[in-house]
């Protein structure tokens, strides 16, 4: 695996609410119900997020079967689209807040790791002292 050494060093809290093999929300899903409450529909939500309708749509199934109240209603008319239930915007709303206080409260030990970490300015600054140098005939 590769990593661009230009890129300073970033962290992102990835939770998933899971019993055994079912996911029932993590970033993934999170990300669905976004796109399905912007766009209005299963398939356009998929399109937008660069994934097929059926894995979105399987998604949904595994949202709707895991919560006591479904995040996502669908129209019996195919033309009438999707969108998220009250539950499924609280659900939504209690999930990226999950996400912003891990980021605040691990703060100070995200700190402390990247303090261990190779910054992005020494790898150039290491490549450049390299290049200066003068070279042995």
């Amino acid at each position: 695996m590769r990593y661009d050494k230009r890129v300073d060093w970033d962290a992102r809290p990835r939770w998933r609410l899971s019993r055994g093999a079912t996911i029932a929300l993590g970033p993934g899903k999170a990300d669905l119900l976004e796109a399905i409450d912007r766009t209005g529909s299963i398939s356009a939500g998929a399109r937008e997020l660069g994934m097929s309708y059926r894995r979105a749509w399987l998604l949904v199934d595994t949202m709707n079967r895991s919560f006591l109240r479904p995040p996502v209603a669908t129209s019996r008319w195919r033309r009438e689209g999707a969108w998220l239930t009250p539950e499924g915007r609280t659900i939504l709303e209690l999930y990226r807040g999950l996400q912003a206080r891990s980021v605040l409260t691990g703060r100070p030990l995200l700190a402390a790791l990247r303090k261990l970490l190779k910054p992005a300015r020494q790898a150039r600054a290491r490549r450049q002292a390299a290049r200066s140098r003068p070279r042995a005939v």
